[in-house]
């Protein structure tokens, strides 16, 4: 246990100089495209699942969460909203940086989640405006006024290292839990409960992609970089790991209903899409 606790803080201290320079480009790029890429968001009109999809890509602070705003204020549609939280990564780009993945693997991923978000967000678009027959409530500019905020505005070198520690800590104690486990039951047994049975690996992960918490990313991305996980499941977790955008969505959306169809709706794409990755044997 002494061995198994020390190789985790060894892991996790390597791993503490990438995350913060990562983050500090993060929190530069932020300040500097945030405001932009919101606005381009508001005025895209039925073009919304592309620059949705485009722009979630990008690592930028609470872009989920203030897509969740949008929505509930009826400045988005349902279509792009769904682009945005699929195309998001959260936690997993830093930790792959951090990981020294090759560029190459890290694009590849990002094009494929961006090019996934978007068929997804226009097709749910012309379902619910043409098969449905639905249409979207005017503006609600109050619902505006209480967008969430994710407290990057107190500098980039201070919201740098508060990220690098916090996800310090999740590194630590997800590498921790999971060298646990594989000291008890083996690598191999963990891999197989994921692998055994067909799509039980992008439905496990997936479900733990909807936590609304930076843990999640953190995990999946770990399972995958330590190949317990392969392709699909890796990608079905992450397609829906909207982050504090669904806890925005359920606090400033009233209507509990739509919003349970919309992480209903999340769940089975990423569900869909991990699979169809999976079959196709997808490699990154």
């Amino acid at each position: 246990m002494i061995d198994i606790i020390m190789d985790s803080v060894i892991d996790s201290l390597k791993l503490i100089p990438f995350l913060f320079l990562t983050y500090l480009f993060m929190e530069a790029l932020e300040h500097k495209t945030g405001s932009l890429a919101r606005k381009r968001i508001r005025t895209a009109g039925k073009f919304g699942p592309v620059w949705g999809g485009l722009l979630g890509v990008i690592p930028q602070c609470g872009f989920s969460a203030a897509a969740s705003s949008l929505y509930a204020g009826k400045v988005i549609t349902v279509g792009t909203l769904l682009a945005v939280y699929m195309s998001t990564s959260d936690e997993m780009l830093p930790i792959m940086i951090s990981n020294a993945v090759p560029v190459s693997v890290m694009l590849r991923i990002l094009a494929c989640k961006a090019g996934i978000a978007i068929f997804s967000g226009l097709m749910i678009e012309y379902v619910y405006v043409h098969v449905m027959k639905k249409r979207e409530k005017d503006m609600d500019v109050h619902v505006l006024c209480e967008e969430e905020h994710c407290h990057c505005e107190h500098g980039i070198v201070k919201s740098a290292v508060v990220h690098t520690l916090k996800i310090f800590i999740y590194i630590f104690l997800i590498s921790l839990a999971l060298n646990i486990i594989i000291g008890l039951v083996g690598e191999n047994t963990l891999a197989e409960l994921f692998t055994g049975i067909p799509v039980m690996g992008e439905i496990i992960a997936a479900l733990v992609g909807l936590i609304p918490n930076c843990a999640s990313s953190v995990v999946i991305t770990q399972l995958y970089l330590d190949q317990i996980i392969g392709a699909g499941a890796m990608m079905a977790g992450l397609l829906v790991n909207a982050g504090v955008g669904l806890l925005v969505l359920f606090r400033l959306n009233k209507n509990r209903k739509e919003n349970l169809k919309i992480v209903g709706a999340l769940y089975v794409l990423g569900v869909f899409w991990g699979v169809v990755i999976e079959l196709l044997g997808i490699v990154f």
